[in-house]
């Protein structure tokens, strides 16, 4: 029993030490602390999975957006937060959002992830927020559908315009 419980104090310590006690994703993204406060960059709907977005970014990467600073500096950080999308049931022509899906984070680390153009990516699903992927080969898919943004520096998003 001994044995049994040092071998996975071992095998947690890594991802306690790494997220301060957060969910850790394969690659060692941690689940970002406050990204919630963090401002809105811009909405978005995805048709194939259903799910209503909400881009959000720390304070590197919306004074990038602002800037538009291409490529984006090291330590810039996006969250997509993602929600089934339902319609509304007093005002059924509005789609809201219904059940929680995701949050996925892109950090910008060009020394560290330059086998994907600079990015790290990390996804966290359900309402436990349960890391995907099994190991960080889920980055590889991440990044092959971010490929056909690369002179964006790899990023979809821009900021939605607002008067």
């Amino acid at each position: 029993m001994k044995t049994i419980m040092g071998t996975l104090f071992v095998m947690l310590l890594p991802a306690l030490v790494l997220g301060g006690g957060r969910p850790v994703a394969p690659n060692g993204i941690p689940l970002m602390e406050g990204y919630r406060a963090w401002q809105v960059i811009a909405p978005s709907y995805r048709e194939d999975k259903g799910h209503i977005r909400v881009i959000l970014g720390n304070d590197t990467a919306v004074k990038a957006m602002r800037d538009g600073t291409r490529p984006f500096p090291d330590g810039t950080v996006l969250a997509k937060v993602a929600w089934t999308a339902t319609k509304h049931p007093k005002f059924p022509v509005a789609t809201v959002p219904d059940r929680f899906a995701q949050v996925e984070f892109m950090v910008k680390d060009a020394g560290k992830y330059k086998a994907t153009g600079g990015w790290g990516f990390a996804r966290f699903v359900g309402d436990d927020l349960k890391p995907y992927g099994r190991d960080a080969s889920f980055v590889q898919e991440c990044f092959g559908c971010h490929t056909p943004v690369k002179g964006n520096d790899y990023v979809f998003t821009g900021f939605a315009s607002v008067p």
